[in-house]
């Protein structure tokens, strides 16, 4: 599939389209190296949230998970009892799905675990690349694979630690999105400013 090229000739990844919230995620966020706990453990609930749906779905919808999840402070999610549960099953500005939802809270929980046995979540998440991010290089869109044996040995470990809703798929797609796997295309503009390369 051809580059995709807007306005200002900035060739990118052809996944991201042309709409504004799109492209702005593909141009800021999508694949940049994330350090940050707490918007590490944003992107690994709103990822475990797509399972079944689009990204879209759920980018559309960030800022009403971030207030119905008052931040994303772990340490104030994994104390949610039932009646968060229930207040967040009823808030439309998120997706309503009650097994995302209790692993939403027991996520929060098992990353404070993490966080306890690690020093915090970036180190446990950054020592299964060696602190570097993965260089995937792709020419095409269709070589991009959807799971690779680094999610899976990744996933394994979560749901270990008791995490939920962390398939090998959806890890693989939160180590896209964190940027511990950088698979912007090759010609993709981003991939040039992340990996330094001409």
């Amino acid at each position: 599939m051809r580059m995709h090229v807007d306005v200002a000739d900035k060739p990118r990844c052809p996944w991201c389209g042309e709409l504004p919230l799109y492209v702005r995620y593909h141009d800021e966020e999508w694949g940049a190296p994330l350090h940050d706990d707490r918007a590490l453990f944003e992107l690994l609930i709103l990822e475990g949230a797509q399972a079944g749906l689009s990204w879209l779905t759920v980018l559309k919808r960030r800022e009403g998970y971030r207030a119905a999840y008052q931040g994303f402070d772990p340490v104030r999610i994994a104390a949610y009892g039932p009646a968060d549960q229930a207040r967040l099953l009823a808030d439309a500005g998120i997706i309503r799905n009650k097994a995302k939802v209790a692993a939403s809270v027991k996520n929060a929980q098992a990353l404070l675990a993490v966080q306890e046995a690690f020093g915090s979540f970036d180190a446990y998440l950054w020592r299964f690349v060696d602190g570097k991010p993965v260089i995937g290089g792709w020419d095409d869109i269709k070589q991009v694979p959807a799971v690779t044996p680094l999610a899976e040995t990744i996933s394994r470990d979560l749901k270990k630690r008791g995490f939920g809703f962390v398939g090998p798929t959806i890890v693989y797609a939160f180590l896209q999105a964190a940027g511990l796997v950088n698979d912007h295309l090759r010609g993709c503009f981003r991939f040039r400013e992340l990996t330094g390369e001409v």
